[in-house]
């Protein structure tokens, strides 16, 4: 099989994207897919039905199938762990069992969810009061990364135009101008905090929470700061030894990694911020897409052919880059989130095995919101030495519209994926440029310098609108089309030891830089020389 994906990559790689579209005015019909209102167009990517067909041949071969149902049935395909990543059991819509070391965790997410609701209700609907008896109307959110990147984009997704209820901001960064900004406007008496970490001992989180607390505590002296705090963690001891109350602690399993856990309780500051309502219709959103991919056939799976494509793109066509470019300012959020779903499940050099990878794993990803986007980097894609696939994420209604400015949007999104294939040939700039009184070299150096050329790849995903549970269904697709990708680089996606070493490291040069130790003999002199100026500096300060 891989001989064939080689063969096919030698036949495409001089291939024109504009020709293919013309030799073949089925082209665009082949290599797209529907489901429900959703449309998503490969035809622009540098593949054809008989590549997309080795592809899928190779899929089945290194049994895709059998591991998403490993997935969903709750096998242990977080190997180096030993655990399932069952986050799709979250957003199940039934009582089906789901076991779990012979356990079946639905009953424990139902009585989380009801316990989310709960909270949700109590804060949004006054109930639940501060130490001094007033009504909580702002929480902060405190996590890093998934327990903070998910909550946050789709907060920032769903917020609309509306004045809530209770208003949500998040902190996350350990730098304290983080925190000191979000707490700047807050009265401490009607603030809450939700601090998030499954063992209660992640740095950045808490110190943020302990500063949280101090700030509570200049300001209400001899209260009882209790009622100011809830915990999402699996740690209940350790967030009780912070002074939060056992009935204020919502659950984590290790059965779901913290970049697959917006659906758990992580996601209460989305149920307080848009409604518990607008959270169970994510979850809905999610489970739909949830049976789509374990029910599709490859051929017409979204996830699986989303990860066959960028498989392609990579490992045989050697791009290095990945762009997302959603045209939403609702999903302004959106490359942020993928980044570490993408890049912390997939970004490593080694198989499950543990043997090595040949070059050509995942590539970075990166993108902003079109149209912002194309008045900066675009300019990069169109003209730039390097051809980057980029993906498009356009919903197609406005949840506020606003005269024409939906279709302009759309369109925008729409032009920009026909220029990446066609480009600007000299020809047509010579054309455009007829009349203007240039000449000789000069009208060939103006020609030169507006010529793209074109034949540049990319994905367009069309979906009906942001509302809750749409979001839900994106969210879920790119999940799956992770894990998926993950399997054709042989990578097991839910683990993240890299992470961890950065970590380690940063322990002894905080207790240099805050006690005024030393550093481990085997720290080297560019690290030794870096603490010793900031120290300098902060004796200074």
């Amino acid at each position: 099989m891989p001989e064939t994906l080689a063969a096919r990559a030698r036949a495409l790689s001089s291939a024109k994207l504009g020709d293919l579209l013309v030799r073949d005015p089925e082209r665009a019909t082949r290599l797209a897919l529907q489901w429900g209102e959703w449309r998503i167009d490969f035809s622009k990517e540098r593949v054809d039905a008989a590549t997309l067909e080795a592809l899928v041949a190779h899929a089945d071969a290194i049994g895709v199938p059998r591991w998403i149902d490993a997935l969903f049935a709750g096998e242990r395909v977080n190997l180096s762990e030993a655990r399932p990543a069952l986050h799709t059991a979250l957003r199940q819509q039934d009582d089906t069992p789901v076991r779990v070391d012979g356990q079946d965790v639905i009953p424990s997410i139902r009585e989380a969810q009801r316990r989310i609701r709960a909270t949700a209700d109590a804060i949004r609907k006054g109930r639940r009061r501060g130490a001094t008896g007033k009504p909580i109307t702002d929480v902060v959110s405190i996590g890093i990364g998934g327990s903070d990147l998910g909550p946050r984009m789709v907060c920032d997704a769903l917020a609309g135009t509306d004045a809530p209820p209770v208003r949500v901001s998040f902190v996350s960064n350990v730098d304290p101008e983080a925190i000191a900004r979000a707490l700047a406007p807050l009265d401490p008496a009607s603030t809450a905090f939700v601090v998030i970490s499954k063992t209660f001992t992640t740095q950045e989180t808490l110190a943020n929470a302990t500063a949280a607390r101090d700030w509570l505590a200049r300001s209400l002296p001899g209260a009882g700061l209790g009622a100011h705090f809830i915990g999402v963690s699996a740690n209940v001891a350790q967030a009780g030894a912070f002074g939060i109350a056992a009935d204020d602690v919502l659950p984590m399993w290790d059965w779901v990694g913290g970049r697959y856990s917006l659906w758990s309780a992580v996601g209460l500051p989305i149920a307080l911020r848009c409604g518990p309502d607008a959270f169970d219709a994510l979850l809905a959103g999610a489970a739909a897409m949830d049976a789509h991919v374990r029910t599709a056939p490859l051929a017409q799976n979204a996830a699986a052919l989303l990860a066959l494509v960028g498989w392609w793109n990579t490992r045989w066509l050697g791009h290095t880059q990945r762009l997302v470019i959603p045209y939403s300012h609702a999903l302004r959020e959106l490359a942020a989130y993928l980044q570490q779903l993408v890049l912390e499940s997939n970004g490593k050099s080694v198989g499950r095995d543990g043997a090595p990878l040949p070059a050509g794993t995942t590539p970075s990803l990166w993108g902003e919101p079109g149209t912002d986007a194309q008045h900066s980097f675009f300019q990069w894609l169109h003209q730039g030495t390097h051809s980057s696939p980029v993906e498009f994420v356009v919903p197609v209604r406005a949840r506020h519209p606003i005269g024409d400015q939906q279709r302009l949007l759309v369109a925008n999104a729409l032009a920009q994926a026909q220029a990446l294939c066609a480009g600007r040939t000299a020809e047509t700039v010579r054309r455009e440029l007829a009349g203007t009184g240039l000449d000789g070299a000069a009208l060939d150096a103006a020609v030169a310098a507006r010529v793209c050329p074109g034949n540049r790849p990319s994905t367009t995903i069309l979906l009906p609108e942001v509302d809750p549970r749409n979001l839900g269904a994106l969210i879920a697709l790119y999940e799956h089309r992770t894990y998926v990708e993950g399997l054709l680089y042989g990578i097991n996606s839910f683990d993240q030891w890299g992470v961890e070493l950065g970590k380690t490291l940063a322990k002894p040069i905080a207790r240099a830089l805050i006690e005024g130790t030393g550093l481990p003999a085997d720290a080297d002199a560019s690290t030794r020389a870096l603490v010793a100026h900031a120290q300098a500096l902060f004796a200074r300060g």
